[in-house]
């Protein structure tokens, strides 16, 4: 089983119940072609680099998969035609780093560290 870090970028607009329905398709996608979901993270409405589409902003949703390339090229394949989706990111890893969230504001982590140590 390959190792994979899958993230897809909503429009703008795209509101918190749609998010909640992509998250569940893809996983459903993920699931019916032999892979498994190990972890999913909402990275929320960030800034983008430039014009997307005529977008400015996008909800970021971060999966990490476990499975092989038939369960990537399946969701790319369906993400190439959903219009609530801006673009899409997949990037084969060796193994993955579930401790750190990058994205989660920096109270949290501190209130994280200050229970772990």
């Amino acid at each position: 089983m390959n190792l994979y870090e899958h993230t897809i970028i909503a429009r703008q607009d795209t509101s918190p119940a749609e998010l909640k329905q992509l998250t569940e398709k893809y996983s459903k996608i993920v699931e019916k072609n032999d892979g498994e979901i190990v972890k999913t993270e909402n990275w929320g409405l960030l800034n983008l680099s430039y014009l997307i589409k005529k977008n400015r902003k996008g909800s970021y949703i971060h999966f990490k998969i476990k499975g092989n390339g038939k369960v990537i090229e399946q969701l790319e394949k369906s993400e190439a035609i959903d219009k609530k989706l801006i673009r899409h990111l997949t990037v084969k890893v060796k193994k993955f780093d579930l401790d750190t969230n990058y994205f989660s504001n920096k109270e949290e982590s501190e209130k994280k560290e200050k229970t772990n140590n």
